[in-house]
């Protein structure tokens, strides 16, 4: 197989990696074309598996490009979410733990690890990397590679919530666009949960709360106003949507896209509204993306 043949056929595992270590599809897009640039000068008689040489490729291009940001995420206005993945229909999302590891609740969490911290966790739970071969990719000896992965999976353990397919929150979804779009408060409040959160990533470029909102009450009056909306602006337009694994509402005003709204569902109730608003994390949310384990 030649360089293209080989990168080509390996993209989703790659793309996925340099996602969930970024947390951007367009800055995976730019660590996987400086990849591909590093592997088509690389002599394949020297390379015994593709799989994890490419995989090393992308983790430490893709660590480079995370190091690269931390100022810009630190001065950042307001949470910084994730970029919404929508996902190809045909890339096999009975895979459990693979659409699990795009979702923004774990995203969200791998946000809270250092930059080793992730790479490590991503490599060794979600693809199954063995211990040299992401000591290789991280630049760091096995034994410490050892205990950053013990260290990041304890943290994402206490921290991450169930997953639940998007399937198990279809009737939650309907029920909420049903209230939401009627100015139904009461009907709002029988799908929230006690500790529902709000959280949206405006960046200072859309108007967005600049912190989470807790609490039923606070979050469907939020909704409820963003709703009415609608009352005032004739074109604006509500679709429903499946980004990150998870049911989501994509709102435009004319052809302009205002927001993309995911929703996380646990028992019946919403838990957890991320709203994403930055325009520059919506510029590239219509193009379905090849995620994969293989």
């Amino acid at each position: 197989m030649t360089h293209a043949e080989r990168f080509t056929a390996l993209r989703p595992l790659l793309f996925t990696i340099a996602y969930e270590i970024l947390g951007s599809a367009t800055e995976a897009d730019d660590v996987l074309q400086e990849s591909w640039l590093r592997w088509a000068a690389v002599d394949l008689d020297t390379v015994r598996e593709p799989k994890s040489y490419l995989a090393q490729i992308v983790t430490r291009q893709a660590l480079n490009a995370l190091r690269a940001s931390a100022r810009r995420r630190e001065e950042y206005v307001g949470p910084w979410l994730p970029e919404p993945l929508l996902l190809d229909e045909h890339d096999g999302a009975a895979d459990a733990l693979l659409t699990e590891s795009v979702s923004m609740a774990m995203l969200v969490v791998l946000e809270t690890l250092s930059p080793d911290e992730r790479a490590v966790f991503v490599l060794r739970e979600v693809f199954g990397f063995e211990y040299d071969e992401i000591a290789g990719a991280v630049g760091k000896p096995v034994p410490t590679v050892r205990q950053v992965a013990h260290r990041a999976r304890e943290h994402v353990r206490a921290r991450r919530k169930r997953f639940e397919p998007v399937a198990g929150a279809a009737e939650v979804t309907e029920r909420f666009l049903a209230a939401a779009s009627t100015g139904d408060v009461d009907g709002l409040l029988a799908l929230l949960a006690p500790e529902v959160v709000w959280t949206a990533d405006g960046g200072g470029k859309a108007s967005a709360a600049r912190r989470p909102v807790v609490g039923p009450d606070k979050v469907a009056k939020i909704l409820a106003g963003l709703f009415r909306l609608g009352d005032t602006l004739p074109d604006l337009r509500v679709d429903v949507s499946a980004y990150n694994g998870a049911p989501a509402i994509v709102i435009h005003i004319g052809e302009h896209l205002e927001g993309i709204f995911l929703l996380e569902v646990d028992g019946g109730l919403i838990t957890h509204l991320y709203a994403i608003r930055n325009p520059d994390k919506l510029a590239a949310v219509t193009v379905p993306r090849t995620i994969g384990r293989a």
